[in-house]
């Protein structure tokens, strides 16, 4: 399930930064001026699960295979984007591709890193992002409208109704409100909602790039707290990140990170906050499946069906599902084997009406 996130951000918030540490790859060039990065970077990233390397370490599993989430590194707009200004109609485009966005927000100060306004203002920040992908999609709204009033005046009611939809859209895009924030009356609005691919329809996420004396959750840091209230106003989440110490974290050799992380009194990256949280924002879940051969980590939306979840594997799965053997993380963790399960009673036998919940193990029953 190939489903990416978007790093986005004014120039010099520590973007690129970020995605270096995100990817460990060193992809994306990070430099103290506007638009060191014009085309994209994409890095695949796994998801960090405490719960799949304990079913590896239980079932004694030769490889572990965890999920993964895409990050783009998208160059920084600036004010005028929408009408071009930065290369912004490129940008935009790239934005336009990804599914959800993390918007990266200068919450430090520090001289030597010129900051494209001046001065460091997270407010004037997100409000110079978030105009300019309202801008962009209220032009394609009133595109999208004025090729529908040529079907409206034939005075068919499912156009008509279309064109009132547009015009709602409009309105609400004009009023300086996000499309996130519309709310559709029914699913074939829904349907003409998705089909105009609105760029504040993306659920959003806040990385507030903060100095290491401010870690671990930026308490005391004005600049923080007004992220907070922002994202409160929109109801999306803040993750607190250095991304300089990110990035030294990231070179480090497994057992050198979890010293370097004691020392400066953190429990784990920031990075591993950061990349849950957007899986999150994603309505991602995951399950697993454990054998001796490998244990693996399997990404699907948040209320899918059974079958669904076996067809992640391989269709044949989905087309031939019989059942599907589950068993809760919990009790596997706390007997320790599938026998064990088995023994307590604790394996069930799951229909095709099962909706999967995050960090069911399975089993899955088939014929083809």
């Amino acid at each position: 399930m190939a489903l990416r996130c978007g790093i986005v951000g004014l120039p010099n918030v520590g973007k690129s930064t970020l995605f270096n540490a995100l990817t460990s790859s060193g992809a994306a060039l990070a430099a103290n001026y506007p638009f060191a990065t014009i085309e994209p970077n994409v890095g695949i990233v796994p998801v960090p699960d405490p719960r799949l390397d304990d079913l590896a370490r239980l079932a004694s599993s030769k490889e572990t295979l965890p999920a993964t989430i895409e990050f783009v590194d998208i160059a920084g707009l600036v004010e005028g984007a929408s009408k071009g200004e930065g290369l912004g109609n490129q940008f935009l485009a790239h934005i336009r591709e990804v599914d959800a966005i993390v918007q990266v927000v200068r919450c430090f100060e520090d001289e030597n890193i010129v900051h494209v306004a001046g001065k460091v203002d997270p407010a004037s920040d997100v409000a110079v992002i978030e105009t300019e992908l309202l801008l962009k999609d209220l032009d394609t709204v009133e595109k999208r409208a004025k090729k529908q009033q040529g079907a409206a005046k034939t005075g068919d009611k499912k156009a008509k109704d279309e064109l009132a939809f547009y015009e709602r859209m409009q309105e609400h895009l004009g009023d300086g409100r996000t499309a996130r924030s519309f709310e559709v009356q029914n699913e074939e609005e829904a349907a003409w909602l998705k089909s105009l691919f609105l760029l504040t329809a993306k659920p959003i996420l806040f990385a507030a790039n903060v100095a290491e004396a401010d870690l671990p959750e930026g308490e005391g840091n004005p600049h923080v707290a007004t992220v907070r209230a922002l994202a409160a106003e929109q109801g999306a989440e803040v993750v607190v990140i250095c991304a300089d110490l990110e990035a030294q974290i990231a070179e480090l050799e497994p057992d050198e990170r979890a010293l370097f992380l004691a020392e400066m009194g953190l429990e784990r990256p920031g990075l591993d906050r950061l990349i849950s949280a957007a899986f999150s924002l994603l309505g991602l879940i995951t399950y697993f499946t454990v054998g001796p051969k490998e244990a693996r980590a399997w990404t699907i939306t948040k209320g899918t069906k059974a079958p669904g979840a076996a067809g992640v594997i391989h269709t044949d799965f989905e087309k031939g599902f019989i059942r599907a053997e589950t068993i809760k993380y919990a009790d596997y963790a706390r007997l320790g084997t599938e026998a064990a399960v088995k023994e307590a009673g604790l394996m069930r036998a799951e229909g095709r009406d099962y909706t999967v919940e995050d960090g069911d193990v399975m089993h899955f029953r088939f014929n083809v």
